[in-house]
């Protein structure tokens, strides 16, 4: 999937600042100026640089610069801001270990990662994803215990990628 993009390349068109992360444009190129931010900012969030006619994370192409070589697995943020790539907020992870440091979906109107009113029921539902099967962990009334209960869950199955908080 990858090319033979190399470490070499990439430092001689972009300037690598590791304090921040950020990839600045070191040559001049069609409508970008020397020393901005390269690349531009996708809709969910990503920042992605041409690089030899070819479209690149840039958190990608921080972790090449750092270790050698692109990474295997996934890129997981930290911190879940999409655009820190500072590399002490990247890791690898696998598809699962990624989502679970996503946060509270869209739609979540408890303010809580996992919880969600059930109507019917007139109670808080606990619901959280191990290995990409749901995993039902009760009902409770009050929203509090519901939230705890949810929190427990991901630090026991999730471990150092659970996302606590909405």
């Amino acid at each position: 999937m990858q090319t033979d993009l190399t470490k070499e390349f990439i430092l001689e068109m972009l300037e690598y600042i590791p304090s921040t992360g950020m990839l600045l444009q070191k040559k001049p190129r069609p409508k970008i100026k020397v020393g901005s931010i390269a690349g531009v900012i996708t809709p969910k969030g990503y920042r992605y640089i041409q690089l030899q006619g070819r479209k690149y994370a840039a958190h990608r192409l921080v972790w090449l610069l750092e270790h050698g070589k692109f990474p295997s697995l996934f890129i997981d943020h930290i911190d879940g801001n999409r655009l820190n790539n500072r590399i002490e907020n990247l890791r690898e992870a696998t598809a699962c270990q990624n989502s679970y440091n996503r946060g509270a979906q869209a739609n979540n109107r408890s303010g809580e990662k996992g919880v969600h009113w059930k109507k019917q029921i007139k109670h808080w539902v606990v619901e959280i994803q191990v290995n990409k099967v749901k995993k039902y962990l009760g009902i409770y009334k009050d929203l509090e215990l519901a939230a705890l209960v949810a929190t427990e869950a991901r630090d026991l199955y999730h471990g150092k990628f659970a996302r606590q908080g909405a």
